[in-house]
């Protein structure tokens, strides 16, 4: 983990990610979290399942989630969780680096 840099991996999170492992009989599966410029905000999340890993440009945290320095830039310092509600299942951002979001809660602005 880069100095100074760190997200919070929820149980729930971890759990998820641990169930998708077996799931696909692969134990070096981890969640890849991106963010990229787009959306009504600025900003959108993507997530991904992946198995590789850059050495120069990932970091990996709790063994369960990796993501690139850029991401990690306006990311840091938020927690990943894994949710399940009326709408379905997904993993959600709580980042304390965003400063708005849109209505529909796919993008927001830091």
């Amino acid at each position: 983990m880069k100095e100074n840099h760190r997200l919070i991996i929820s149980n729930s999170a971890k759990e998820r990610v641990i169930s998708e492992r077996k799931k696909q009989h692969n134990e070096n599966l981890n969640l890849r979290i991106i963010v990229e410029g787009g959306g009504c905000s600025g900003f959108r999340y993507i997530f991904d399942w992946d198995d590789n890993i850059n050495k120069e440009e990932d970091i990996i945290f709790d063994n369960a989630v990796v993501t690139d320095n850029f991401s990690l830039e306006i990311i840091q310092n938020s927690e990943i969780d894994y949710v399940s509600g009326i709408m379905g299942s997904d993993f959600k951002i709580k980042n304390p680096n965003a400063k708005s979001g849109c209505g529909c809660g796919e993008s927001f602005s830091i």
